[in-house]
């Protein structure tokens, strides 16, 4: 089987429906458009992106914007100065004398190309500019909000689709949305000058100008919708196939594609996705062909009648020689320009769609940010109290926490214990600030955080996860986060957690990257973060201590080392120990039981076994399997 070939097939491959990534969300939008309808929204597009290169850099957008308007002028004026040298050329005399009459106007014409390259040079290294600093002040304000809304946010399904998209190409679009902008000014502006410039020749030009240019960029639109429309119904082809190739090519399956002999069954259906693209592709470069073809016949038709109708002006008189040889220059320059404008347009509608997802993410992330907040939070605490709490997580049926109360006092060891899903990690995070109640309050010493700083109560708090954050840093970052205490404060965060000994047989010590995919980076085991996590938690050496699960991925001897860590370091300080090891909170001063967002039995570890409740029900069974 593993070398069965892609054309073989046992049984029907059943490929299935794959939704449309992110970069893909608006496709269906540009194809059912028109061009009037991307053109009417232009003027707003191009404003938008001038507006946003403006607060990027004003100088280099000016500049840009200048250098190009300066090329057109030197366009208009080139095309106006060979009009004197075809004059000069076409007259009657010696050849010498009509070359040397032209001498002054050939000036004109290389000084004008002269400037207009000039120009454009200075053009394109003005946006050269402009790109990075339009792309840095785009960054800097998604994850200025990103960083700063509230984190029951990101349990919102509409809000991280919203967020996904405004990452993966909102941000990727909006120095593009300048460019293409910059792009359409710049078409527009020379076939402004070649307008210009026909009418100064003769008012009649300038319908001959449409007459050149309307059968081109029929063709070009033509051909670009049909690439589109094509596009866009690959879409789930595209992405499947995609899907299928990372199965193949990945790391993470690698393993099970070879154990489970996966190889000729995952090309049998890459074969059939790619065969089926590649008979939509080769329809469409068909039918864009005899568009081209279409194009091309009728633009030699609009050339012809161009030509005669230059012919018929000449004949009556109407314009001299040089003028008609000028004119053909002008409508060539025109052609291109007209061309140019039109590639530039659809793709600015495009990726102004995408650009505005990005606009209405910031606009709705503004929202979600906490209002000012005066009171700083405490530096310790003697108490803090919980009271008839309900919170509700975005687009949930049912509340995670129904009236709950609790109190905690300074230098308790406090336990949350329940089954999953019963509301402990959420208390957790409402007593640290991270949530807010629906209802009910929370109070540090009377202090309702709800008018609480929320970055001065964070550093209040330390937070020891079971899903902690493998972060791409040195080890030292790990535990310190920045924080600058000094190795002193690091060195002893490591001894309590253990981290010490993982980290005195990484090659590099403390500044070892804990992360492969650096160069001399280091990967650890599950085991090993747990410990560097912990150290993180200890290293804040905060009023309040959160131990989320903080021994999942430790073995016995290791969880039981940490545990008796965590006792004495909670030595005058306060920790909430969240576990579902019921040996482990047997000391603690106060154990919550939660079930389905409910508190229903409180006390200390006597005092629910002798309840015969939940709890006891949990630890004996736990208990039996280690008689």
């Amino acid at each position: 089987m593993a070398d069965e070939p892609p054309g073989t097939n046992e049984e029907s491959l059943e490929l299935g429906e794959v939704a449309a990534s992110d970069w893909h969300v608006h496709d269906d939008k540009m194809a059912e458009v028109g061009f009037l309808v991307i053109a009417r929204r232009l003027p707003s597009l191009v404003a938008q992106a001038m507006s946003i290169a403006w607060r990027a850099s004003p100088r280099d957008t000016a500049a840009t914007v200048t250098l190009n308007l300066l090329g057109g002028v030197f366009t208009a004026f080139g095309l106006l100065a060979t009009t004197g040298v075809l004059t000069a050329l076409f007259s009657e005399g010696p050849t010498p004398d009509r070359v040397r009459a032209a001498v002054p106007s050939l000036i004109m014409v290389a000084t004008a190309a002269g400037l207009r390259t000039a120009m454009q040079a200075g053009a394109g290294w003005a946006q050269a500019r402009l790109d990075p600093q339009v792309t840095r002040q785009i960054e800097e304000r998604l994850y200025g909000l990103t960083s700063r809304v509230e984190l029951v946010a990101f349990d919102d399904p509409d809000f991280h689709d919203a967020l996904q998209r405004a990452r993966l190409r909102g941000v990727a679009m909006a120095d593009a949305v300048v460019a293409t902008a910059i792009d359409v000014v710049t078409a527009a502006v020379g076939i402004a000058a070649v307008a210009g410039v026909l009418g100064v020749l003769h008012p009649v030009l300038l319908p001959l100008l449409l007459l050149a240019v309307v059968p081109d960029a029929w063709a070009a639109v033509r051909s670009a919708r049909m690439r589109y429309t094509t596009m866009y119904s690959l879409i789930p082809v595209m992405r499947r196939k995609w899907i299928i190739a990372e199965l193949l090519a990945d790391r993470d399956p690698a393993a099970e594609v070879r154990s489970f002999t996966m190889r000729g069954f995952l090309l049998r259906m890459y074969d059939a996705v790619a065969r089926a693209e590649q008979k939509v592709m080769l329809n469409l470069a068909k039918r864009q062909m005899w568009a081209r073809v279409v194009g091309e016949a009728l633009g030699g038709i609009g050339s012809g009648l161009v030509y005669v109708a230059l012919g018929l002006l000449l004949a009556l008189a109407a314009i001299p020689l040089a003028v008609a040889g000028t004119a053909v220059l002008a409508i060539r320059q025109g052609q291109s320009s007209l061309a140019n404008l039109m590639y530039a347009t659809n793709r600015l509608y495009e990726e102004g769609l995408y650009f505005t997802d990005f606009l209405e993410f910031c606009a709705d992330a503004e929202t979600r940010l906490a209002g000012p907040r005066p009171v700083e939070a405490p530096r310790t605490f003697a108490r803090i109290s919980v009271s008839d709490a309900t919170f509700t997580y975005p687009g949930a049926d049912a509340p995670a926490l129904r009236g709950v109360s609790v109190e905690i006092k300074h230098g308790e060891v406090i336990a949350f214990v329940g089954e999953n899903g019963s509301g402990k990690t959420t208390l957790a995070k409402i007593l640290s600030g991270l949530y807010e109640p629906d209802s009910g309050t929370v109070t540090w010493d009377e202090i309702d955080l709800r008018d609480v700083d929320p970055e001065t109560l964070r550093l209040r708090t330390a937070v020891i996860a079971q899903d902690h954050t493998r972060w791409p840093l040195t080890a030292a970052y790990n535990i310190t986060m920045g924080t600058g205490k000094g190795e002193p404060a690091l060195h002893a965060a490591a001894a309590v957690a253990g981290a010490d000994e993982v980290i005195a047989e990484l090659p590099h010590g403390y500044k070892t990257l804990l992360d492969r995919r650096f160069k001399d980076g280091h990967e650890l085991s599950g085991g090993q973060w747990q410990r560097i996590a912990v150290a993180r938690g200890f290293h804040r050496d905060a009023a309040l201590l959160i131990c989320d699960e903080p021994t999942a991925a430790l073995d016995a001897r290791a969880e039981h080392a940490l545990f008796e860590r965590i006792r004495s370091h909670s030595d005058g300080r306060t920790v909430l120990l969240i576990t579902h090891r019921l040996a482990s909170v047997r000391y603690a001063d106060r154990i919550y039981v939660l079930d389905h967002g409910k508190i229903t039995e409180q006390g200390d570890h006597d005092t629910l076994m002798s309840l015969d409740g939940l709890y006891a029900d949990l630890y004996s069974l736990q208990a039996s399997a280690y008689r």
